[in-house]
């Protein structure tokens, strides 16, 4: 009998270990980004990144002897399931963080969940300048991003369109998202700092298939150069609107103009546009060969092109910058993880870049203007727009220290 009972209690501490006490140790982190819909090829590209960093991560024993655990959701780009899902990710779900969303208006109406909660966010894709600053008057701000803000963006895009290619005429279309309206703000500003003032702004909305409207006004105003701020679809139909006109002209615009639904769906139309980016799918160095090549084998895309190679690698680096966070802090407290991504004592070897005290207290954004480059649309890729950059590929651009 009483061999029948030490069995008994060691087939049970067998079935917690490999179980329920196994799903107990396992650190929760968030996804949320939009995996269906016309943001999907952010999302899902982000998504994947997100997922090989916490493959290589777990494979290697995990943090503080613990496996990731990822928790997915899906807010197809709408701000009140974006809402609905923080307050699962929090209240339900115990995240210790989470990453992604890949809209601005998303991450500005959701992330007042997280920042009263004391989870840190990690935005590696949403570019709105705002995102990182919505809780500055607060004591401890929660928030943090590793991507190009449009503070960085607008600047080089009306650079590149007024300096380097002399435009004069210029046209701005945007979405009415928060996205595009920030965007829109933001390139003004730029362009009003060189002493150019838009011939026409014009915006529209998310799934408008009929640019004619907007296109025949920047045509009659003399337009020399279209400059956007919207996502991949709607960019899609400004490039085929112009081609239907017989009114070619430049696109110049923020990072989105790398999206593949934006490359797919304008096709020819397409080529020669112009955005930032902070990661060109090249392998110019051995951890991004490392990570394309891993990249490609585990999600196999179509043509062996990342739908967004910015927002996967934003998405595995955002992992690893959490990581670190934990493993300094030794421990999943919130406000723990928070203190040590302010003060990250090792660097940490991204795709983007190799980060070196990324944050500090009064600064969570990991990118400053010196590190993205102009990206262009040929041949159905992004690739880099500027020989001299290309050439330079491999050298690894660092945060600008203050």
């Amino acid at each position: 009998m009483k061999f029948k009972i030490q069995l008994s209690a060691i087939a049970l501490a067998s079935m917690l270990m490999s179980g329920g006490a196994f799903a107990l140790d396992t650190i929760k982190i968030g996804v949320t980004g939009p995996f269906t819909g016309g943001s999907s090829s952010m999302g899902v590209s982000m998504r994947d990144g997100v997922r090989l960093a916490v493959k290589e991560i777990n494979s290697n024993g995990g943090i503080l002897s613990r496996p990731i655990e990822l928790i997915e959701r899906d807010d197809q780009a709408d701000n009140a399931r974006g809402i609905s899902i923080a307050q699962e990710l929090v209240n339900k779900e115990k995240v210790v963080a989470d990453v992604g969303y890949i809209n601005t208006g998303v991450s500005l109406a959701s992330q007042r969940i997280f920042q009263d909660a004391k989870i840190p966010v990690m935005n590696n894709v949403a570019t709105g300048t705002i995102v990182t600053r919505q809780f500055d008057k607060e004591p401890a701000n929660y928030i943090f991003r590793n991507a190009a803000r449009d503070e960085i963006q607008a600047p080089m895009i009306v650079e590149e369109a007024v300096i380097k290619r002399g435009y004069k005429k210029v046209a701005i279309l945007h979405d009415s998202t928060n996205y595009g309206e920030l965007g829109r703000a933001d390139l003004t500003k730029a362009l009003a700092a060189k002493g150019v003032t838009p011939v026409v702004v014009e915006k529209f909305n998310v799934k408008d298939t009929d640019m004619t409207s907007q296109l025949l006004k920047a045509k009659e105003a003399g337009a020399e150069v279209i400059l956007t701020y919207a996502i991949g679809p709607e960019l899609a139909q400004i490039a085929n609107g112009m081609a239907k006109l017989g009114w070619k002209k430049p696109m110049i615009g923020s990072w989105t103009l790398s999206m593949a639904n934006f490359i797919d769906t304008a096709g020819k139309n397409g080529e020669g546009a112009l955005m930032p980016q902070t990661f060109i799918q090249q392998s110019n160095t051995q951890k991004r060969k490392a990570f394309i090549d891993a990249y490609l084998k585990e999600f196999k895309p179509k043509n062996n092109r990342i739908d967004s190679p910015v927002s996967a690698a934003q998405g595995y680096d955002s992992i690893y910058l959490l990581a670190a966070a934990i493993k300094q802090a030794g421990s999943t407290d919130g406000e723990r993880i928070r203190e040590a991504l302010e003060s990250l004592n090792e660097k940490v070897p991204g795709i983007v870049t190799t980060y070196d005290k990324p944050f500090s207290k009064t600064d969570h954004e990991a990118i400053t203007d010196n590190i993205p480059v102009m990206g262009q649309v040929k041949d159905g890729r992004v690739v880099y727009a500027y020989k001299e950059d290309e050439e330079k590929g491999s050298d690894i651009r660092l945060k600008k220290k203050k």
